[in-house]
């Protein structure tokens, strides 16, 4: 017993089948007992860290001292680079909704590309609004411009609901301040600057291969209606419960131009990469240096954008502090849980860089003659598959890979394009244990076969194209 116990603390292959039996476990917990990923990945990460021989001082610290625990280390080091920007991109869409934001975009990309265009349209919305707003709080928003959109063109509503939900499915995986490109830049330590710059260079291409040429075939071939009942919109509203669910108004003054929207979106953007750039543009330690640096701290510059907004679409249009904060204290209220998931997949993932997983990892691929970067994609590929949840996918891929990447010399667009490819591929055969599945298949009146048809298939062409951008570009860079 004891051979077999000092056979899987100490050899490589050891290790490997530690790190496969603990994966294994979680996904049993998560798919078969149905646990919550955060309980899972804590559960696993202690029971990796036991069975692989970690002293109990080093994974959950002393009674006087556990500060510098695996456990607190863990949650700690990846929350404090994540919480304040997901918090703040969070408060800056739900201002953004409620301000009408998406009926001024819906609005003007219609009339700039008329009823045949439409669609794109809707796939340029998808991109837009994508950008400050979490995937399913996009669908409740936009899913009735695209019922009117797709009722008016007289064509079958997949047509044009598929290039907006590329559009959104595409910044949720791929851009800061989403969860998963966030947790990417703390775990691989990557700026939020290069992620944004390579997530639009990656997913931008997955985007028109999947939303604008797959969409426009597949919405020719599978004809769904706009039932009436899914017409009814109150203006201006937060997301109810389903298509005609009656919603709380907040905002509701005359709807903002398409400029200020716009500027707002593009205000942190900006701001983040000017930093990014600044640092090799301009002379170190310069006073236009420190400003910029100051003003692109992702912190920062989403909460340049939040006041703005607040000012801007808030109280210059009539709403109180008190009203603007009731609606900071709603927005805040659903990422408790998404903030616990990605710690937890931290912790894990500092467990396996402590066992010495990731080393026997790094020498197994070595071996094998297998990048980096594909490895990173088929391990969240089938993270992604096996689970359903994109950001268990990525944070549980991360932690497996970043032990891989340390003193590799890998530049921060080479570490920024690794992110591109696990990002890639935790999005990749969204089927019927993913959540969102069932959103989309109820709010663009889908059964499952043609869920499985369009939505699944979407996915799987942006999860491959991007991945495809990231790779070729690995390979020239790297």
């Amino acid at each position: 017993m004891s051979a077999t116990v000092d056979w899987l603390r100490t050899t490589t292959p050891g290790l490997l089948v530690l790190c496969g039996l603990a994966i294994a476990v979680l996904l049993l917990a998560i798919i078969r007992f149905k646990l919550e990923p955060f309980i899972a990945l804590l559960l696993t990460g202690l029971g990796l860290a036991l069975a692989a021989g970690l002293p109990v001082s080093k994974i959950v610290g002393t009674p006087l001292k556990a500060g510098e625990s695996l456990l607190e280390t863990g949650f700690g080091s990846i929350l404090g680079h994540i919480a304040v920007i997901i918090g703040l991109g969070t408060v800056l869409g739900a201002i953004l909704e409620r301000s009408g934001g998406a009926d001024v975009l819906t609005a003007k990309l219609l009339r700039l590309f008329g009823d045949k265009g439409a669609p794109v349209a809707m796939g340029i919305l998808g991109l837009i609004f994508g950008i400050p707003v979490f995937f399913d709080v996009g669908i409740f928003v936009l899913a009735p411009l695209v019922y009117v959109a797709a009722k008016r063109g007289g064509r079958s509503l997949v047509l044009y609901a598929m290039p907006m939900l590329a559009g959104l499915s595409m910044t949720h995986a791929f851009l800061p301040p989403h969860p998963g490109p966030v947790a990417l830049g703390g775990l691989l330590g990557v700026s939020l600057g290069w992620l944004i710059l390579m997530g639009f260079v990656c997913g931008l291409p997955g985007f028109v291969a999947a939303g604008i040429v797959w969409g426009g075939w597949i919405g020719k071939r599978v004809h769904v209606e706009v039932p009436e009942d899914f017409l009814v919109r109150p203006e201006r509203t937060t997301p109810g419960d389903g298509p005609g669910t009656p919603k709380t108004t907040v905002l509701e003054q005359k709807a903002p131009s398409v400029a200020l929207i716009g500027g707002i979106i593009a205000i942190p953007l900006l701001l983040i990469l000017g930093a990014t750039f600044g640092s090799q543009i301009l002379e170190e330690n310069s006073k236009p240096l420190a400003v910029l640096t100051f003003l692109g701290t992702p912190a920062v510059a989403l909460l340049v954008a939040v006041l703005i907004a607040f000012y801007v679409l808030g109280i210059r249009r009539g709403s109180s502090v008190q009203e603007l904060s009731t609606l900071t204290g709603e927005s805040l209220r659903p990422i408790g849980m998404l903030l616990l998931v990605v710690g937890a997949g931290a912790f894990f993932g500092k467990v396996i860089s402590a066992t010495g997983i990731g080393t026997a990892l790094a020498e197994t691929m070595s071996a094998a003659g297998l990048p980096v970067i594909v490895l990173a994609y088929l391990i969240s590929c089938g993270l992604r598959v096996a689970q359903g949840s994109a950001t268990v996918a990525i944070v549980t891929t991360g932690g497996i890979v970043a032990p891989l990447l340390e003193g590799q010399g890998y530049s921060q667009m080479a570490l920024a394009l690794i992110a591109m490819a696990i990002a890639a591929g935790s999005i990749i055969l969204s089927h019927v244990n993913d959540g969102g599945f069932w959103i989309i298949a109820k709010y663009f009146n889908l059964t499952v076969k043609q869920t499985l048809q369009t939505w699944t298939v979407l996915e799987t062409v942006l999860s491959v194209v991007s991945f495809a951008v990231a790779a070729l570009l690995f390979a020239i860079v790297a």
